[in-house]
């Protein structure tokens, strides 16, 4: 079965809504029968070999189908870095981290009667047996307690909040629930973009902050309409430059980091081992930018939203040190 999605919105919906903190974490769907447990992500891929002393807390409860949040708890929140690390391919190594950095799964929802209201589904979920590594989202009818938590994300660890409709039922596939995250803007220098290869466009924008004097790879803004490609496209092409004197003429992301490639993330690029998939431009233009969640201080975890232009600012001014506010 698909998990159940959100659509992202930027304000909470009041009305006959029902309230979650947004976890940050891996999503996982849990089959649990007399005879096996099963673990699967967001996309199907298998998950039950990689966290064992999740696999045993759930063998205890009887026969269910669950939906929730897999998490490495924190005393500063959710560590996501660590959770990756999780996914290991060494039996051995997933063993030792089992034990020293042991996970959490967050249960928000009970899936196997799909049909009944999500207030009912509720309801028998907060019977079931659930023990330490498994634990129930907190849940709220009010929306000024929900906008508590969303103010307060960082504390609390969390990723946001999740609105679900007491009647709804949970539809496979389906972008039926509602998510509010927390933005937090940016200006950052435009260091390249990376074409559109079947038409003329740009596909994304690269993203830079200084650091000392060095052009830091931040992270990617790729999520524009058609025609907005297009008049980003006209107007970087004419600042586009050749690769050498540029700030990344050997690279960029060239250590190596826990948290890996993730989807839309700032990727690496080393000069001389990988095709040149994208163009440099001069270090001039200055766009704002809309983000929700950093890692390791440097990158943007998601690709980033173009906000608009900032004529006025100096690319030079735009540094590092905005990420950590």
């Amino acid at each position: 079965m698909q998990p159940m999605l959100a659509e992202l919105a930027r304000e909470l919906p009041r009305g006959d809504f029902l309230y979650e903190p947004k976890w940050d974490g891996f999503r996982c769907l849990a089959s649990v029968t007399s005879s096996q447990v099963e673990l699967r992500s967001r996309n199907g891929r298998p998950l039950a070999r990689y966290f064992p002393e999740i696999v045993a807390a759930l063998a205890r409860l009887p026969d269910v189908a669950l939906d929730g949040e897999l998490m490495i708890a924190t005393v500063r929140g959710s560590d996501f870095g660590a959770l990756l690390n999780r996914v290991h391919p060494s039996q051995s190594r997933v063993d030792e981290l089992s034990r020293t950095t042991p996970a959490s799964y967050v249960v928000f929802d009970l899936i196997d009667e799909p049909s009944q209201p999500f207030a009912e589904r509720r309801a028998r979920l907060e019977k079931l047996p659930l023990s330490l590594p498994i634990a129930l989202t907190p849940l709220t009818d009010d929306p000024d307690q929900a906008g508590a938590w969303l103010a307060d994300t960082e504390r609390r660890g969390i990723d946001g909040v999740v609105a679900k409709h007491r009647a709804s039922r949970y539809e496979p596939g389906r972008r039926g629930w509602i998510k509010v995250k927390p933005l937090r803007t940016a200006e950052c220098v435009v260091g390249g973009f990376r074409p559109q290869l079947d038409v003329t466009g740009v596909a994304s924008l690269l993203l830079g902050l200084y650091d000392g004097g060095a052009l830091i790879h931040v992270g990617v803004a790729s999520q524009f309409r058609a025609a907005q490609r297009r008049e980003l496209f006209h107007e970087l092409v004419p600042i586009a430059t050749a690769l050498e004197r540029h700030p990344w003429e050997h690279g960029f992301n060239l250590g190596r980091s826990p948290m890996g490639r993730l989807p839309g993330s700032a990727g690496r690029w080393v000069a001389g081992e990988m095709t040149q998939d994208w163009v440099p431009v001069r270090p001039i233009r200055v766009c704002e930018v809309a983000y929700d969640k950093i890692d390791e201080g440097v990158r943007f975890r998601h690709p980033a939203r173009f906000l608009r232009w900032r004529p006025d600012r100096d690319a030079r001014s735009c540094l590092l040190d905005q990420l950590a506010c």
